[in-house]
């Protein structure tokens, strides 16, 4: 595409592109917007340098794409709007939001659209994030895979989410078992999801949140799910994002996962998010 209001400049082969020419702090004009989802859906994950912008900048910006998405009361801060979700690690804690490769909120019948990060405190080094290309990793499967996996589902859940919280660190593998009793919210989704603007389908399973296929047990279900988690994460599908104070990043959670990395205990970490909804995954 060619693009009129801003400049785009791809980061990866595979996935991710800087975007350049929009203020944020700005109401935008449609134009803009338009080129701004446009080369959301072409690069999966978009981002933005030197943006100063408030809360409310960042909820209106939010906005462009459709309704965010309220947090659960526990996870509100007072004072603030309900959709704004608070992401911190502070210099002694040992664990970090966002661990494991995911697609936010896939344990929800509705999963998020898309979420917006902008970051407040980064430490002086670490704390970078990967993101990976979901349609290529379905694209990269055998014609058999991609035939065997046509028309199957995947309950996804919050377990393995409230297990690591209580023992402070990740279940180690084959204990999937103990995970899914931990959990308090399921949905069921397509493994193969098609995206609804762009008709491309993606690969929709993901480590922290997929607990079984649909009519199988958790232990019958690991082996194809353990092999997807590790193809859907290879690294020629990946980027990776340097934080600087006022980065953001906006990501499709329809066709990306993600991963935080733990790489800078001792220092503080903060960043600010909302979510777009979404539709049912098909």
């Amino acid at each position: 595409m060619s693009y009129q209001h801003i400049e785009v400049r791809p980061v990866a082969g595979a996935i991710g592109a800087e975007i350049f020419g929009a203020d944020l702090r700005e109401d935008l004009a449609d134009d803009v917007v338009s080129e701004i989802r446009q080369a959301l859906l072409d690069n999966l994950v978009i981002f933005f340098r030197e943006q100063d912008i408030s809360d409310d900048d960042l909820a209106r910006f939010g906005r462009r794409f459709g309704d965010l998405a309220a947090l659960p009361p526990h996870r509100q801060v007072p004072g603030k709007f309900p959709e704004l979700l608070i992401v911190e690690k502070k210099p002694e804690d040992t664990m970090n939001f966002g661990w494991e490769w995911h697609s936010d909120t896939s344990h929800l019948e509705i999963p998020s659209l898309g979420s917006i990060l902008v970051a407040k405190v980064v430490p002086p080094v670490g704390g970078d994030t990967f993101f990976a290309n979901q349609y290529m990793a379905y694209d990269a499967l055998s014609d058999g895979m991609k035939k065997m996996l046509e028309g199957l589902r995947a309950v996804h859940s919050n377990g393995r989410i409230f297990r690591t919280l209580a023992e402070g660190g990740t279940p180690p593998r084959g204990t999937e078992g103990v995970s899914a009793d931990w959990a308090e919210m399921w949905a069921t989704h397509p493994v193969v999801r098609t995206h609804p603007e762009t008709g491309r389908k993606a690969l929709y399973v993901n480590e922290m949140h997929t607990e079984r296929l649909e009519d199988m047990t958790v232990e019958e279900s690991q082996p194809l799910l353990q092999f997807l988690y590790e193809h859907s994460c290879r690294p020629e599908l990946t980027c990776r994002f340097q934080w600087r104070v006022g980065s953001i990043a906006f990501w499709d959670n329809r066709c990306a996962q993600h991963l935080a990395l733990n790489d800078y205990q001792g220092h503080h970490r903060l960043m600010h998010r909302v979510q777009v909804k979404g539709t049912p995954p098909r």
